[in-house]
């Protein structure tokens, strides 16, 4: 049995997921997946509608998963609902730290860059800790957060999608310092496709502490007036350091 911890758990994930990659293309890139059979026998053509294709990418990973956790010591638990964080609580059963991991999908817009993921909520469970509400485990109890995500290409034909790609990265490391769109509770990944395969999103430098206090304290518009502020203190990271610039200065070694 492979021992595996929070400073291996992507590589080791990542050979396991390797199988899933070749088991859902066939030798073209093509995805297998080219529609739906009831018990009656009827066939349902597949359609692009992106829901569809993201909530099938998202369910055919778990087989892996599962497996990768019973040979590596893990207790895995599954979200309650489908707007509960995360997808997949993993307990190591040597110690009991909790490891989130959730997984998205997007399509690819051009050759380098996607439409993005959302990265969950910045209110609710994000900035009350202990909180147990839209969560598996309060969210100050998960050492890591994790994000698998599959990118793939849309098509016409009877294979929708193809070329598709896995990204295991720490959640803080893929996001940008937007929400996801106007006044969304969502933050909002990275939509550079090199910066998703490698982790180097704003916050990638700064590391999750600045993360967690940029988005514990963000305010959109809306946030900003009901406090009867005329506008947000800060709307991306520049502007975060100089409304904090003792955060600045210790990371610039100041």
């Amino acid at each position: 049995m492979m021992t595996v911890d929070r400073d291996n758990f992507i590589e080791k994930l990542l050979e396991y997921l390797s199988q899933y990659l070749c088991d859902i293309q066939d030798s073209d890139g093509n995805w297998t997946v080219k529609g739906f059979i009831d018990i009656f026998k009827n066939i349902y053509t597949i359609s692009l509608d992106t829901k569809v294709i993201s909530k099938v990418l998202e369910i055919m990973p778990f087989p892996k998963i599962r497996r990768f956790a019973i040979e590596n010591n893990f207790d895995i638990v599954l979200s309650k609902e489908q707007d509960f964080y995360p997808d997949i609580s993993f307990i190591g059963k040597n110690n009991g730290e909790k490891m989130a991991l959730d997984i998205k999908s997007t399509y690819r817009t051009s050759e380098t860059t996607a439409s993005g993921f959302t990265l969950g909520a910045f209110t609710g469970y994000f900035r009350n800790r202990t909180s147990k509400k839209n969560i598996t485990f309060p969210y100050g109890e998960y050492k890591k957060h994790y994000v698998l995500g599959v990118i793939y290409t849309k098509q016409d034909g009877l294979s929708v999608i193809k070329a598709i790609e896995l990204i295991l990265q720490e959640k803080h490391k893929i996001a940008t310092d937007r929400p996801w769109n106007g006044n969304s509770k969502d933050v909002a990944s990275t939509t550079k496709i090199d910066k998703l395969r490698e982790g180097s999103g704003v916050f990638a430098g700064y590391g999750v502490d600045v993360f967690d206090d940029y988005w514990m304290y963000y305010m959109t518009n809306d946030m900003a007036h009901q406090v009867d502020l005329p506008k947000p203190p800060y709307c991306n990271i520049k502007e975060y350091f100089g409304y904090k610039p003792a955060v600045y200065q210790r990371f610039m070694g100041k």
